[in-house]
């Protein structure tokens, strides 16, 4: 069963031009789950279930990859973006240091030219995956 941490961020939205994923689906329940684009669905069994176990986490294996082999390909194709959260520190109006979160939206290539030890340092978590509803139109299956 879900933990709510996990449901907060298990989502499908659309809107007129883009596809939001919540970060922590796996690819398994993404098949399941009836929100989640008929293409999509097409994409994840020809092309990502081969090269990968479906029992992993959007947000894993968007952390650790590198800009090498097709499915960075595939990925760059459909203008997938990052969100994610990035804790920095602030000072407060009292002049002391608060570390708090800050949400950014990082495009593909250069989220995955950030090391993950670079990630970890920066106190990075992955939100959300958005891609290109027009990209993923004519992406050729």
């Amino acid at each position: 069963m879900d933990t709510t941490e996990n449901r907060d961020y298990k989502y499908v939205i659309q809107d007129i031009s883009h596809v939001y994923l919540g970060a922590k689906y796996t690819y398994a329940e993404m098949l399941e789950e009836e929100n989640v684009p008929f293409k999509w669905k097409t994409i994840i069994q020809r092309y990502i279930a081969p090269e990968m176990d479906l029992g992993t986490a959007m947000e894993s294996h968007f952390y650790y990859m590198d800009a090498k082999g097709f499915l960075y390909q595939a990925f760059k194709q459909l203008k997938i973006v990052v969100k994610v959260s990035v804790l920095e520190d602030k000072k407060t109006l009292s002049g002391k240091t608060k570390r708090q979160y800050r949400t950014e939206t990082i495009p593909l290539d250069k989220f995955v030219s950030i090391l993950p030890a670079q990630k970890e340092q920066q106190g990075m978590m992955i939100q959300e995956i958005e891609m290109s509803k027009i990209a993923l139109l004519a992406f050729s299956l």
